[in-house]
Parts: C-alpha cells; structure tokens; sequence
C-alpha cells in the first residue's frame, strides 16, 4: 500500500505531466540545486504551438539534429490536398472487379500527406500500426520533404566546420545529411501515426542497425520513453550467412510503443510454452507446474517477514520481501497452491494450466514457424506472382507469419490496423489470413508512395504490384475458405476469370477502397482569395475544378467532415439528382446543379446529420432563399454545409 502524501497537490509537477502526456518532446531534464529534474523545454512547447520556425536555443540534455524544428513544423502545417476514389482499381467485399463496399482502404500517395488528411477521421482510431520503413542502407531512400538542407548549409549548422572553415569531418555520407534526411522524414509521421493511435492501441516498426539507434531515440522523443513497451529480436534468416565478413545478420529489430505506458499485448497460448505442466500426482485440478516465483520482483520491506515450518524450521524471506502477505500465504498454504519442500527449508508454488489465461510473448521471435523468415516471404510473393521472377517483384518483403504474430498480440478481431508504408501488401495479406482463421472483422488502411518498380515485371509502380497482391490473395484466401483450392498443393488459378466467387454466407471481407491522393478539388480562389485577380474571379462560375466528379467532392467532404472512409455509400436518385447517403443518413450530399426545393426537401425530411451542397447549386434565387427554412421546418437539427 503506498504512502499518504502528507502535502498538498504539487501544481507545477502535475502541470508538467499534463503536457508531457500532450506533448511528450517537450519534456526533458534540467539540474536544479543539484538534482536533475523534468521540465519544460519551452522552445520545444513553443514550436509545437507555432505555424512557423522558433527560434531559440539553451543547453539541455536532448535528441537533436538539423532541420528538427523544420520536422516538426512539417508535421503540424495544414495542407489542401484531397483523397479521390478509384473505384476501377477498388475490389469489392466479395472479391468484385470494381466494388466500393469494401471497409479496407489502399491510399497511393506520400504518406506524410495522407496521415495529415486522415487525422480529423481517424484521430484516436487506429488499434495497431505495423510499419517496415526504410532501413536507409543507400539505396531505399525515396521520401524527400522538402525543408532538407544543402549538404554545405548542412555542414555549417551542425558544425563540422573548425575556426579556419576546414571541414571537420571527411564522411558526410555517414556523419552527416545521411542521419539527418532519415531522421527528418520518419519524425513527422511517427509524430502523426501517435495521434491516430487509440488509447489502447500500439506501434510495432521494424528496423535494422542503421537507423537502430536514431529510431529508439526518435521514438523515445514522440511517443515518450514511459511508453516504451518492448524490443522484438526477429530471426529473419533460416540460415546464417557464411560468407559475411564479419558477423552474418540473421535478425532484424522491432521496436513496440504504446499510446499509453499501462498497455499490454495479449498473452498467447502456445502449446509448445505448457509442455512443462504434468500431473504425474494425479491432481483433481489437472496438470501443474512447480517453480514459479515466490519472491516479489520489487524491493518491499512490509513483506519481508520469516515463515515458521510446521516442524518448526524457519524459512528466511528473500531479499526484496514475498510476493504475498502472512495471511495471503497462509491461505495459499492452506488451498495447496504453496507448500513446503520435503526439507522444509523453502515455499514452493505450484501453478496450474487451468487457471493460466496465457503466457507473455518473448522479445525472442525466433520459431521460423511461428513468425516466418525472409526467404519464405519470397516464396510467398512467389506462389502469388509464379509468372515473374521473385527478385522482380519486391526486394524485401516481410513474411505474413510474423504480421500475424504481431496482429494477434496487439489486436482483437474487430480492430482497425494501419501500415503506411504498405509495400507489397504483406499487411493487408495477413489481415484477411487472421481473419478467415479467426472469424474476425479486423480493418486494414494501407498507404504506399508509387515508387517506380526496378524488376522486369508488367506493373509500373510498387503500388501496382502492392493492389495486384491483395486482389491474388483475397481470392486464395477465398478459394481456401470455401474449400476451392487445390489438394495436391498445386498453384491457384490467378486470372481475371475466377475474380468473383460469390457467397453471401461468407463473411470475410477480402476488397478494398482505392483511393488516390491530389490536389484539392476546390479552385485557388477558395484557398487564396488574394491570390486571384478580379478578372478571375469573373471568369469563375464555381469553385470546383472541372476535371473532378461528384465522388471527389464526397471523399473531400467526408475528410473535412471526419467521416469514416469505409462508411457504406448509397446513391439515390431524388427528383432527378444524384444524392450520396453516406453511414445510413448521416450524412447526405447532392454535388448537382440547379437542385430544386423538391430535392431540397426530400433531403431534409430524411433528417440527416449532416447535409452538404454546393455552392452554385441552387436551381434559382427562390430555392436559395427557402433553402434554411425549409430545413428549420423539417430537420432544424440538421448541419448544413456548401463548397
């Protein structure tokens, strides 16, 4: 039981651990009287409530580098770019060519800008984010914000310049802008990533020993050192390398931070972990196991008390105390769950497998069986694509073994998961796996920048090839649940022929949304009025660009709004307007022209939350005017918007 503080509440203290909880970058440590202590580090505070570059500076313990406040601005600018919807690229629910009902997203675009625009609608959503960034070997760096510095700015600002203006060091590659362009691209969308974290939800990102040391600190700046939760050895090699020159690398890291330090991951019940419970006694309560600990991890002295056998011996405490007190052991001793050893010189424990909800995971991946290898990840991708050669098709893909492992420690079934830097779409295919094995309704949103393929294959972007991969494994994963696939082990048929298997009894939702990030659809009128001449804004009949259709605006609005992306969409037809009814009447949207009040009316009277119209859409003056009333007399409540 802990003290009585015996003081009155610390203001200064638990304002700062409010901020820190905000804020956790600008918490650091100062040493006052002679005590290092938390404080605020207020040119930190400042540029996270500034639009532009603070400047400032006082020696303190931190993790810096250049261009950090140019990173974290990056991170808080607003941007007016948009998601439009490919519903020619999208796969349905059932594995329909050009279904849009889908609940998974695939987003191409740079994922910087596609966090900023999911912030509002998905802010405190995502369960798990799983993400295998690039390692920054030389040759897989293709994210460029663009606040980097020359490599001579660069030089002067970290100052590898002596008195003379020598240059201090001769490996700029190593030392310099290498560390930092990496540094400055990963900040501001982990910075980000946090925010869409729920409050039980965790980040698991993998890692190698370049960036290794660079992304625990960064991490540690963003999510928190408290929230810190584990580091996973991954062996991703089935043999070592004999021809390293130095050690062969047979794992990779996985770093794992919590929105909150108090998460946990779900214990696993792993037969091969139980195989030491026996029952060679014949206990009533089954199999047992004796030798868990009966020493309390932590140091308490209110616990440190001798324990008198029944022959009289006593049994000294150990030196941090018992893990119980005198009365809880004596009713353990009295339930068999403690007894004394033959010699009675010890307490033994004895645990039984009934009452185990399961074991922790180990930091340790190590059983190829369980959590995959990267050999076995090739194959995979070649048993999806056998028309073209493995190494064409994704240089470094991640197994579906280990992203199921890691789903099924930090999701449960219904759980929106997240990967930004999707890749080959090892995520989304493990996803739909875990869900067929598990009946589970888990949500994938997956983002990857068209980076241009370098293999001999037919798809010209990594994004290409990374929706191909969904679309081949949705449909294995289909063929395989239906009992379609083959017995002998032969290869699936892949054409476009066997696309569709339809079922209504099989829920499992193997499509998804494509969506596409541009520009905004709106005019520059509307974003910068000052910008435009007055012969513009003559010229100007509406706002909205003339290459964007109905369903660009509604995905627009529906980010503006916070709408679900995966919402069910309907379209209606109301007095001859095209009507969007999103998430069953909450909103409802007619991006026509000259909407009469008939429409006008319908829409009201279906009392949406949110009704949304354009700007010139009004059929005339008159239906202009009556436009709020009618809504005041049918749905007062209703939220009304135009673009």
């Amino acid at each position: 039981m802990e003290n009585l503080k015996m003081h009155s509440l610390d203001s200064v203290q638990r304002n700062i651990e409010l901020i820190g909880k905000l804020f956790p970058n600008a918490i650091t440590e100062v040493k006052r009287n002679g005590k290092v202590e938390h404080a605020i580090d207020f040119d930190v505070l400042r540029q996270e409530l500034s639009d532009s570059i603070v400047e400032g500076q006082e020696e303190r313990y931190q993790f810096t580098w250049p261009d950090k406040k140019k990173a974290m601005l990056a991170a808080n600018a607003p941007i007016t770019a948009t998601l439009r919807p490919v519903v020619a690229d999208s796969v349905g629910k059932d594995g329909t060519p050009g279904g849009f009902d889908s609940e998974n997203l695939y987003i191409e675009g740079d994922n910087l800008e596609v966090l900023k625009l999911l912030q509002e609608t998905y802010l405190g959503k995502v369960k798990m984010i799983y993400i295998d960034p690039p390692y920054n070997t030389g040759n897989d760096f293709v994210y460029e914000d663009d606040f980097a510095q020359s490599t001579e700015d660069y030089m002067g600002n970290s100052g590898q310049y002596d008195e003379e203006g020598n240059r201090m060091v001769t490996n700029t590659e190593s030392n310099g802008r290498f560390h930092t362009d990496w540094l400055n691209m990963i900040y501001p969308r982990l910075k980000i990533a946090k925010d869409l974290l729920a409050d039980d939800g965790a980040i698991f990102i993998s890692i190698d020993h370049n960036e290794h040391a660079n992304l625990k600190e960064v991490c540690d700046l963003t999510f928190g050192v408290q929230c810190f939760i584990a580091e996973l050895a991954w062996k991703s090699s089935d043999n070592s390398n004999n021809n390293a020159l130095t050690f062969s690398e047979d794992y990779n890291t996985i770093l794992v931070y919590a929105k909150n330090p108090d998460w946990k991951p779900h214990f696993l019940n792993d037969p091969k972990k139980r195989s030491h419970f026996k029952n060679p006694d014949n206990d009533p309560r089954g199999p047992w196991f004796d030798g868990n600990p009966v020493n309390n991890p932590g140091l308490r002295p209110n616990l440190q008390f001798n324990i008198t056998s029944p022959s009289g011996k006593v049994i000294k405490h150990p030196a941090n105390g018992w893990r119980w007190s005198k009365e809880t052991i004596a009713e353990k001793l009295k339930t068999g769950e403690l007894r004394f050893s033959e010699d009675e010189t010890r307490l033994i424990r004895r645990t039984y497998l009934a009452d185990m909800e399961g074991l922790p995971p180990s930091t340790l991946c190590v059983d190829l069986e369980v959590t995959g290898h990267t050999r076995g990840a090739k194959y995979e991708l070649k048993k999806l694509f056998p028309e073209y050669p493995v190494t064409d098709l994704f240089s470094t893909p991640k197994p579906t073994l280990l992203i199921k492992y890691l789903l099924t420690l930090g999701t449960d079934k219904d759980s929106l998961v997240m990967d930004f830097f999707s890749g080959s779409g090892t995520t989304a295919d493990a996803v739909m796996q875990l869900n067929a094995e598990e009946a589970g309704n888990r949500k994938f949103i997956l983002v990857q920048l068209a980076e241009p393929c370098t293999g001999n294959t037919s798809f010209s972007n990594i994004c290409e090839m990374g929706k191909e991969r969904i679309r081949r494994a949705g449909r294995k994963i289909r063929n395989e649940k239906l009992g379609m696939g083959n017995e002998n082990g032969g290869q699936l048929s892949m054409d476009n022929s066997s696309l569709h298997i339809p079922n209504s009894s099989l829920e499992l939702d193997t499509g998804f949304r494509c969506l596409r990030l541009d520009s905004s659809n709106m005019e520059n009128v509307y974003y910068a009025p000052d910008e435009v001449s007055q012969q513009d804004l003559f010229s100007l009949v509406d706002n909205v660009k003339p290459d964007r259709t109905p369903e660009d605006l509604l995905f627009q609005v529906m980010l503006d709004l916070g709408v679900l992306l995966s919402s069910p969409i309907e379209v209606k037809e109301i007095a001859g307007k095209k009507v969007f009814n999103v998430a069953d009447g909450f909103l409802l949207a007619c991006f026509d022209h000259d909407v009469t009040e008939e429409t006008v009316k319908a829409i009201a009277q279906m009392k949406p939350y949110y009704a949304v119209f354009r700007d010139s859409s009004m059929a005339n003056d008159s239906v202009a005017t009556n436009f709020d009333q009618i809504f005041e007399t049918y749905s007062p409540e209703t939220v009304r918007k135009v673009l």
